[in-house]
């Protein structure tokens, strides 16, 4: 039989409701660039409960690989901002040599030769970015109801996330739309390529004598392409690689690991004693895509110092007011301006690859 009356008005009923709700909360999964981990057809405010379900309170976001672009490369905020492109200015020694200053007054050669330069403009190109959230009256109450999350914060932070992770891939693989203009760390297609340092092995799986052989030879690879100028200071290895360095240089010498080996060395041969080496999932030759796919394990050695190498950000992410035209639909912008890494000496880098 159909109940015709009920003894609870709406104004009560919309209060228990609240009592009800605003003491629990969805527990989920922050979606941005996922893969796989969680269906999206089951995204929704509504999902089936019963008297016996607890929702636990706090939200669980999902987990990005992600590091500091600025602990391997050198980055310039604020330079250019608005503008299309960014012009650096190198100057060259050109002409005549030392000997052509030596004069004789005795003799009929007694003219002053002179010194001279020339300027040559390197580029680097800027790409524009936006992005706006979107959200309705609607978004906005029905995500209140839930009592426990705050629909724009998480488009927010999903927007933020997205501008981050983005930046982040530029700076190592290039842009995927652009890789000739905006090419990354790993994917330069100006820097040299030596094949035979390593021997096609990974370092963490090198015997002994192999490993002795990469450390003995190395960092003279790098001095001979930068033709005996500069030391290297900073080495980027796969990530897979890396993980596996906390392995005994030899059974003779179980007290320390290669990855010891390996720092002690270079900080002894390279001046300044300062070396780094640092792990890249982006080196991994199943993982090295973007603007310049690598398809293979890449190492990178290379002088990190701003007039070798560095990274412009000209416009740094910025959020405009929310915005309606009629007290419905609200929005806002999120925008910003990249770069690519520059690098203008490329003779101070060096990639050591594998085939695989």
């Amino acid at each position: 039989m159909l109940a015709t009356k009920s003894n609870i008005t709406p104004d009560k009923f919309e209060a228990l409701m609240q009592q009800k709700y605003n003491r629990k909360s969805f527990r989920g999964l922050e979606l941005l660039n996922a893969a796989g981990d969680i269906n999206p057809n089951g995204l929704a405010f509504q999902y089936t409960l019963d008297r016996l379900t607890y929702i636990r309170s706090g939200m669980v976001e999902q987990t990005f690989y992600e590091v500091s672009p600025a602990e391997y490369v050198d980055i310039i905020p604020g330079e250019g901002a608005f503008g299309q492109a960014i012009i650096t200015n190198t100057t060259y020694k050109v002409g005549t040599n030392f000997q052509a200053g030596k004069i004789d007054t005795a003799r009929a050669n007694a003219r002053v030769n002179t010194a001279d330069a020339a300027l040559y403009p390197v580029t680097t190109y800027i790409q524009n970015w936006a992005m706006g959230c979107d959200y309705t009256i609607f978004d906005i109450n029905q995500a209140a109801f839930t009592g426990s999350w705050d629909l724009i914060e998480a488009k927010q932070r999903s927007r933020k996330k997205l501008w981050d992770l983005g930046i982040q891939a530029v700076t190592f693989v290039g842009d995927t739309d652009n890789a000739t203009n905006f090419p990354g760390l790993l994917t330069n297609s100006t820097v040299n390529i030596n094949t035979t340092v390593l021997n096609n092995i990974q370092i963490s799986a090198q015997t002994a004598a192999q490993f002795a052989t990469t450390v003995s030879t190395i960092i003279g690879a790098f001095l001979t392409n930068a033709a005996q100028t500069v030391f290297p200071n900073t080495l980027i290895i796969p990530q897979d690689d890396y993980a596996g360095l906390a392995t005994p240089v030899s059974s003779t010498y179980p007290n320390i690991s290669m990855l010891s080996y390996l720092q002690q060395a270079f900080n002894q041969i390279c001046p300044g004693g300062n070396f780094k080496i640092l792990p890249s999932a982006y080196a991994i030759g199943a993982t090295a895509s973007g603007g310049g796919t690598i398809g293979h394990h890449r190492y990178m050695l290379y002088r990190r110092d701003i007039d070798t190498i560095f990274q412009e950000l000209p416009l740094d992410y910025t959020v405009t007011a929310q915005g309606t035209y009629n007290n419905f639909n609200f929005q806002d912008v999120a925008y910003g301006q990249y770069c690519g890494p520059t690098i203008l000496k490329y003779l101070e880098v060096l990639y050591l690859d594998l085939n695989t």
